[in-house]
């Protein structure tokens, strides 16, 4: 990540979930907030999302790619709703980025801990206040510099209560950490007071030599930009390590499957859905 903003894949991310607002029928996911924290307009992005234009164009012009970031957004924003519902009035988002949730919460009595990057967060800001989306009094910032401070400290100083149920939103970060770094995440999470509840997705490691290459290609790109990959995990691994660490309840979905979910039952995709894709899923556990 670069030191003056946010991470490109942070970037892309919410390029391709603004892009949805305007291309995308039927919607999967409404948010907007997202192309006006972004500052760009639907002629920008429509002209951003060619497939001839740089890096932040590629999340908009992949439908589907674009569309899983659609769907993973609404699996999360589902999973808050019904905690909410329950009685759960915490909400953390680790690797906050661009997300707009905090800006568009419905209800006056749930905190929401956007966890993030002190850069990160510093260009958010900027951003917020640009472009005039107030910040409401149930946001609380969190910047964590994972080099120097750990997400239980971060948390603990911001008020965060770890006696009381929470939601952890964990979206586009697991697969840039260690499996060790990741499964140290998860072990804090699953000390918070019960209910709680994680959403967040990973990559399955390709099982054919044509996969490989495309996953090999992925990786390469990303990492040639300075967010190299570091944990793949199969359905069964994460699984296993989720039930030895309490969760129960285990809800994992493939990337075509959670699409196909949201539009009911109509094609999530136009053609071939890329091998890289397809080896995303979301898992929801509750403990």
């Amino acid at each position: 990540m670069e030191n003056g903003g946010p991470s490109r894949t942070a970037l892309i991310t919410a390029y391709a979930r603004a892009y949805h607002q305007i291309a995308d029928r039927p919607q999967i996911f409404t948010d907007p907030l997202a192309a006006r924290l972004l500052g760009v307009t639907a002629e920008e992005l429509t002209k951003l999302a060619t497939p001839t234009t740089d890096h932040l164009g590629a999340g908009a012009s992949d439908r589907p790619r674009r569309l899983f970031f659609a769907a993973r957004a609404r699996f999360a924003e589902d999973a808050v709703a019904a905690a909410m519902a329950a009685g759960v009035r915490q909400v953390v988002i680790l690797g906050a980025g661009l997300d707009t949730f905090a800006y568009r919460n419905p209800r006056p009595d749930l905190r929401v801990f956007e966890v993030d990057h002190p850069a990160t967060q510093a260009w958010k800001r900027e951003r917020l206040a640009t472009t005039g989306i107030d910040r409401p009094e149930t946001l609380t910032f969190v910047p964590v510099d994972f080099e120097t401070q750990t997400l239980a400290a971060g948390l603990e100083s911001a008020g965060f209560k770890r006696t009381d149920p929470a939601v952890f939103v964990w979206l586009g970060v697991v697969f840039y950490l260690t499996p060790n770094a990741a499964h140290t995440t998860l072990e804090y999470i699953a000390g918070q007071a019960q209910p709680v509840e994680v959403v967040f997705d990973y990559l399955q490691p390709a099982a054919t030599d044509e996969d490989r290459a495309h996953q090999r290609a992925r990786a390469d790109r990303l990492a040639d930009v300075g967010e190299p990959l570091f944990s793949y995990f199969t359905p069964d691994d994460i699984a296993a390590q989720l039930r030895a660490l309490g969760f129960t309840g285990i809800e994992d979905h493939s990337a075509p499957d959670l699409i196909a979910g949201y539009l009911h039952g109509s094609a999530g995709f136009e053609g071939e859905p890329p091998r890289a894709l397809r080896a995303i899923r979301i898992l929801r556990a509750s403990r």
